[in-house]
């Protein structure tokens, strides 16, 4: 409900509008199936919010703006990186500072500071050693974007990971999400294929990919998938999947096993895959 109003309000200031978005998100809910991942919930509520305003994309002046704040400290975020005993670890960093920070409250010269807390805070899970391992075999990445704003955040680490990389987008305007018209206004293009996935949840839900995505998804040698949306998306599914995530809400916190607000880099792996003791099988 907090979600249907506060997009409603990107996208209209009519009261009768706003009631109105409420009223049938209310009445929506009751037939929600329990099983529904937020992100298909979500699709639900935004779909609403565009069928009652008639405003297709509600937040699209506010990624542009996020978009011009990140790329503004584009520089300094390069030169971190570059200063940094390890540039990789750094990159990682850098890529988690866009989903901690809210780019639409600091300015620009805060966000280098933001972005230096951020390098110093601790990791809840930081699977790096596998990530490394992982990524020393892989010649494809599957790199799954999160909101428009730390797009220009991935774009650091996609260039550090130094192998051809695939990098999946909205296909239709959602939340604050990256579409492909916002990774083209980050710069994403010089770096990596962009490609929709078909998606139009906050989040990458398989069964509403295309065929194409899919395919990608289940050929790529490493996926990296940013954003809690993505980990709601796909905590369960059947690839090995490295996720880097702030744990914005309790029950996202519970099921990773940290609190919330807390930074994550964490390896899933496929329940057929894990080990017989991990499992729990003498």
């Amino acid at each position: 409900m907090h979600q249907a109003l506060r997009a409603g309000r990107m996208a209209t200031r009519a009261e009768h509008l706003l009631k109105r978005i409420l009223d049938e998100t209310g009445a929506m809910i009751k037939s929600l199936p329990l099983q529904s991942t937020p992100a298909e919930s979500g699709m639900l509520v935004y779909r609403k919010v565009r069928e009652l305003t008639g405003v297709r994309d509600p937040y699209k002046a506010v990624k542009a703006a996020h978009i011009k704040e990140a790329r503004a400290i584009y520089p300094e975020l390069i030169e971190i990186k570059n200063q940094s005993e390890d540039e990789l670890r750094t990159a990682i960093r850098i890529a988690i500072a866009g989903n901690v920070i809210d780019l639409g409250i600091n300015k620009p010269l805060e966000l280098v500071k933001d972005v230096r807390r951020t390098l110093a805070a601790e990791f809840a899970i930081f699977d790096y050693r596998a990530f490394k391992a992982r990524l020393a075999e892989a010649k494809t990445i599957l790199y799954l974007g999160d909101n428009a704003g730390e797009s220009v955040f991935d774009k650091i680490l996609i260039q550090e990971l130094k192998r051809k990389v695939v990098y999946a987008v909205r296909s239709a305007p959602i939340i604050n999400d990256v579409t492909r018209e916002d990774a083209m206004a980050s710069g994403l293009a010089e770096v990596a294929e962009l490609v929709d996935s078909g998606s139009a949840a906050p989040g990458t839900v398989l069964e509403m990919c295309t065929p194409d995505f899919r395919q990608r998804f289940d050929a790529a040698d490493l996926i990296i998938s940013k954003g809690q949306g993505n980990y709601e998306a796909l905590s369960d599914c059947h690839r090995q999947v490295f996720f880097l995530l702030k744990a914005k809400c309790v029950v996202v916190a519970e099921h990773l096993g940290v609190k919330m607000g807390d930074i994550v880099f964490k390896e899933h792996v496929p329940q057929s895959r894990r080990p017989q003791a991990e499992m729990g099988i003498s």
